[in-house]
């Protein structure tokens, strides 16, 4: 609880900081509205689709179960699932809100959505063998979508965004068969290929005028020689799995300015990616490691 607090109150000292005041329509733009729940129920109705006749095709139909997997993967998939639900809440409400509706009302459809897109998901991994049903994936989603809303109400923008960076990892090399044999199955297999940011304004920790206000500070976690879910077995066993910690620049896409509507969407979109930039790495094997291009 007083961990909790402390982050609030670091929280609300940073919304204080450089503030900016995003300006909205003042009334409904219902071609807008539309057009958003359109867009996100065929992207939706497409992933379930994906998960039913592609994902799960060769598993078999259990009883619904639960399974916990919260000590696997070193927890990285845990960050996959937070990163999920904020960009799908921030969608929501940042959508809602660009199409005249009001603050609360897109608090209240848009930050949940997350959660409640993601909760399906759970239940399907319920219902194959091989998967389960895990709480430790449902707090994560609610994680992502609580860190859109709280700082909403604390300070209406979003001065710390999750991010991610991807590298297939040498460890995919050693386990093609498990971790993905091409850079698409890596990307959804090889966790050790997964580095997860928590990015942070930098006029917002040191206000300065000559400081562009999209550069930020990112603080980045990962892990490594992971061959298996929770334990390395069999001829992997010598490799020690562990964390790995990075402090790097970043940009913040949503904050550069441009007129261009194709350009802002991609821009917008690219929100939750980390840019190829120097680190600083720290973990229990190396100490101190610098990174002349980290991904």
């Amino acid at each position: 609880m007083r961990q909790t607090l402390a982050i609030i109150m670091v929280l609300r000292t940073l919304g204080t900081l450089n503030a900016q005041i995003q300006e909205f329509p003042d009334s409904i733009k219902w071609q807008r509205v539309n057009t958003l729940i359109a867009t996100e129920s065929v992207f939706y109705l497409g992933g379930l689709s994906y998960l039913q006749y592609v994902w799960y095709h060769d598993k078999e139909r259990v009883p619904f179960h639960y399974y916990n997997d919260n000590k696997g993967w070193l927890q990285l998939d845990k960050l996959g699932h937070a990163i999920t639900a904020y960009k799908e809440s921030y969608t929501g409400y940042y959508g809602l809100r660009k199409a005249g509706v009001s603050k609360k009302k897109a608090l209240i459809y848009g930050g949940p959505l997350g959660v409640f897109l993601q909760a399906p998901i759970e239940v399907f991994d319920g219902l194959y063998s091989g998967w389960g049903f895990s709480w430790g994936d449902m707090i994560a989603n609610t994680s992502g979508s609580l860190l859109l809303v709280g700082q909403e109400l604390l300070y209406g923008d979003q001065i710390l965004k999750l991010k991610m960076s991807y590298q297939r990892s040498a460890m995919a090399d050693l386990y093609p068969s498990y971790l993905g044999e091409n850079q698409l199955q890596s990307f959804f297999y090889d966790y050790n290929g997964h580095t997860y940011w928590l990015s942070v304004n930098l006029n917002r920790i040191a206000p300065n005028k000559k400081i562009p206000n999209w550069v930020n500070i990112a603080v980045g976690y990962s892990g490594e020689n992971m061959f298996n879910e929770f334990k390395n077995g069999g001829r992997y066993a010598e490799y020690e799995r562990h964390r790995q910690y990075y402090l790097s620049l970043d940009i913040d896409w949503t904050k550069i300015k441009t007129k261009n509507k194709i350009l802002r969407a991609v821009l917008d979109a690219m929100m939750v990616v980390k840019l190829p930039f120097p680190a600083i790495e720290f973990s229990p094997q190396n100490v101190w490691k610098g990174k002349g291009l980290y991904f």
